[in-house]
C-alpha cells in the first residue's frame, strides 16, 4: 500500500523539478518583455544620492509633469510644470518618487505578477519609461511614468 503514495509523490517531485529546470533554461520559449528587462541593464545602474530629473506621470494618484530634486536619496524639491503637478507638489500627502522608488515599484509589480510591468532603459541602465497595469480586468490601476532630463549632481571639492 505504500508504493502508491510514494510513486505519486515521486512523480510530483519529478514534475516540479522538471518545471523548475525548464523555467531556468527557458525551454526554448521567447522571453517576455518583463523577463528581458529584469535581466537587462537596469541592474547595473546605481542610483546616485543626488540628482534631478523630470517626471511625467499618468496615474490615478499622480498626474502631470514636474522637475524633481533628490538629495541623500530623498526628494527635497518638486517644481510642477502644469496645474496638476503644481497642486500635487503642494499637497503633503502626495509622494513624488525618486527613480529608485520607481524601480522598486516596478520590481514589486513583477514579483506580484502584474499584467504589465515593463520598462525602457537608457544606455547606462536608467529607466526612461515604466508602464504598469497590475490587473488586466481592473480600471484605473494603470500607470505610466516617463523619466527625462536626468542630471546627476556634480559634487564640488570640499
Amino acid at each position: 500500500m505504500t508504493a502508491g503514495p510514494f510513486r505519486s509523490r515521486s512523480a510530483a517531485a519529478a514534475a516540479l523539478l522538471g518545471a523548475l529546470a525548464c523555467a531556468g533554461a527557458g525551454c526554448g520559449s521567447a522571453p517576455s518583455a518583463g523577463a528581458t528587462a529584469a535581466a537587462g541593464p537596469e541592474r547595473t545602474w546605481q542610483e546616485p544620492a543626488a540628482y534631478t530629473y523630470t517626471l511625467t506621470s499618468s496615474t490615478q494618484v499622480l498626474a502631470g509633469t514636474c522637475r524633481v530634486e533628490v538629495r541623500d536619496g530623498k526628494v527635497v524639491g518638486v517644481a510642477g510644470a502644469d496645474a496638476d503637478s503644481r497642486r500635487q507638489a503642494l499637497d503633503p500627502h502626495t509622494e513624488i518618487p525618486t527613480i529608485g522608488k520607481l524601480l522598486e515599484t516596478l520590481d514589486r509589480a513583477r514579483a506580484e505578477h502584474a499584467h504589465t510591468a515593463e520598462a525602457d532603459y537608457a544606455d547606462d541602465g536608467r529607466p526612461l519609461r515604466i508602464v504598469l497595469d497590475r490587473d488586466e480586468n481592473s480600471i484605473d490601476d494603470e500607470a505610466l511614468y516617463t523619466i527625462s532630463s536626468y542630471e546627476p549632481a556634480i559634487r564640488s571639492a570640499p
